[in-house]
């Protein structure tokens, strides 16, 4: 086996202020919770934007540069942007930032699905923002929609400047999705898989669900041709994370995926949680890779060729080598 490839998923789209005083919902706290997490041992760093004035995620091409552009001053992790954007953003918004900003690796949806997080207004008491509570109810009527053709514009999107797609893989038919992408040359292999479980409207995140997803992209992919990791949200994280290390995969973690460390206790940042799974993953003699071994792992171009490059150079020349700040 090679090493293992932890991610850290930061802030998301899904999860609002109001959830947890540790949330970053901010540029700034996005940009230190991402170099902490990478400083705990994450080679990955999963960036959504947020907007500065109220916190809602956004797709704003020059918010999400001030936040990768320091992220990339600071530390030498690899960066994913999202493409999975907000609520009601449409295909064209969310794949401009990867357009321009030509990141190392960026999500690409599988499919599209019903993504439900409604039952989470129920926990917001004392909201920070008006638009939290209307935002987690609307999606007892939202379809997140990745289409055939969206799915083609996207791979190719990405193609066109150097960025590894991240599959996001939220049910099993998906997968054949993918397998009809690689089919007719939309997707070059090997493609990256990130098996997202415990959404509602997706996956159930339990391990015989876990074992099936392998088993099925082994089969209608081939096992040589793809490279995997698992997220898992809420209290299934580190169960079945564990198990995703047993069985070849790579992990991810992050407060978009869990607020808390463990039952009943917030986790205060993305980096406790790669902390501790990093203290499974050893307990069971698993390597740690490296940001530059991920690089390898996942077949990624390099910090050197995104499209924020110069403007991250600058800043480390300015911080005297040390990184700047956003």
């Amino acid at each position: 086996m090679s090493k293992l490839v932890i991610t850290a998923a930061i802030t998301g789209g899904v999860h609002v202020p109001s959830l947890s005083p540790y949330f970053p919902h901010t540029p700034d706290m996005v940009v230190e919770q991402a170099v902490g997490a990478a400083a705990a041992g994450a080679a990955v760093v999963h960036i959504h934007a947020r907007d500065p004035k109220d916190s809602r995620p956004s797709s704003d091409v020059n918010v999400f540069e001030d936040i990768v552009s320091a992220i990339d001053q600071q530390c030498d992790a690899a960066i994913c942007i999202t493409t999975g954007g907000g609520l009601g953003m449409t295909s064209e918004e969310r794949l401009k930032p990867v357009n321009i900003l030509k990141p190392e690796l960026a999500s690409l949806n599988a499919g599209s699905m019903n993504f439900a997080i409604h039952p989470l207004a129920d926990k917001v008491k004392q909201p920070k923002f008006d638009w939290e509570i209307p935002y987690l109810k609307s999606t007892e009527d939202l379809v997140f929609p990745n289409t055939f053709k969206s799915l083609k514009v996207f791979s190719a999107g990405m193609q066109a400047v150097g960025t590894k797609p991240e599959l996001e893989v939220y049910d099993v038919g998906m997968i054949n999705n993918i397998k009809y992408l690689i089919d007719t040359g939309a997707l070059k292999t090997p493609v990256y898989l990130q098996f997202v479980m415990g959404i509602l409207g997706g996956m159930p995140a339990t391990p015989a669900n876990l074992l099936f997803l392998v088993d099925t992209a082994q089969k209608l992919i081939g096992a040589e041709n793809f490279v995997w990791s698992c997220c898992a949200a809420g209290r299934t994280q580190m169960p079945l994370l564990t198990l995703a290390m047993t069985l070849g995969g790579n992990v991810r973690v992050g407060l978009e995926d869990n607020l808390y460390i463990g039952p009943g206790q917030l986790a205060k940042s993305s980096a406790e949680q790669v902390e501790k799974i990093i203290r499974i993953a050893k307990e069971l003699n698993f390597e740690i890779a490296s940001p530059a071994e991920a690089r390898q792992i996942l077949g990624l171009k390099g910090q050197a060729e995104v499209g924020w490059a110069a403007r991250s150079n600058a800043g480390r020349k300015v911080a005297g080598g040390k990184g700047g700040q956003l």
